[in-house]
């Protein structure tokens, strides 16, 4: 019999670490960075992931902002689908804009879902094994989102759409695989002008 676990995660609006992600990720580093990876490198950043930057068949770089609410699903994922890759799924109902992702390999029990500023979502993780050797040493006590990220984690950043009430965000995680987010749309038009000023 298996069990479904289902857990909340809180959604952060406090920034703690205001220089992360300070390093980019280029195109020509992300290559060289999966021709040495190992398998579980591959499932944090290989086709079909969240988290991969050629996941769209172009380059976007993890840590910027991408605008994801501006594409149509059915076209922006149709060929991971066809290809039978994809593990993401977005979409929108008359009420919230919910994104569902599968969570990659060793980083999925440490997820963490950031608000920034009201217009940008951000989830990432630390890969555990990472994790385990950086508290074996203390030594190193640098920030690994301020250094090649890429190397101990993983981020996707995304810019909210203008009906975003960045404010009702909810995230789930289940059975530490799946992580599904459901962003409240404003409906009020009032609403809108009162977050903008809040912003």
């Amino acid at each position: 019999m298996t069990t479904t676990t289902h857990k909340q995660l809180e959604v952060l609006t406090d920034d703690q670490t205001p220089q992360k992600w300070c390093v980019l990720l280029r195109e020509e580093v992300f290559k060289k960075f999966m021709s040495q990876g190992s398998p579980i490198v591959h499932k944090v950043f290989g086709g079909g992931s969240l988290f991969s930057p050629l996941l769209f068949g172009k380059f976007f770089d993890p840590s910027d902002a991408f605008p994801l609410w501006e594409f149509e699903s059915d076209i922006l994922l149709s060929s991971l689908r066809s290809s039978g890759q994809s593990t993401i799924d977005w979409f929108q109902t008359d009420q919230d804009y919910v994104l569902k992702a599968e969570l990659p390999g060793e980083g999925k029990s440490n997820v963490q879902v950031y608000v920034e500023n009201g217009k940008v979502l951000e989830i990432s993780g630390q890969w555990k094994q990472q994790q385990q050797q950086r508290d074996q040493s203390k030594t190193n006590t640098r920030d690994w989102r301020s250094g090649h990220w890429w190397e101990y984690g993983f981020v996707r950043r995304l810019e909210l759409p203008q009906d975003a009430d960045w404010r009702k965000i909810e995230a789930y995680v289940t059975n530490d695989l799946l992580l599904e987010i459901k962003i409240n749309k404003i409906n009020n038009p009032l609403d809108s002008e009162n977050n903008q000023n809040i912003a």
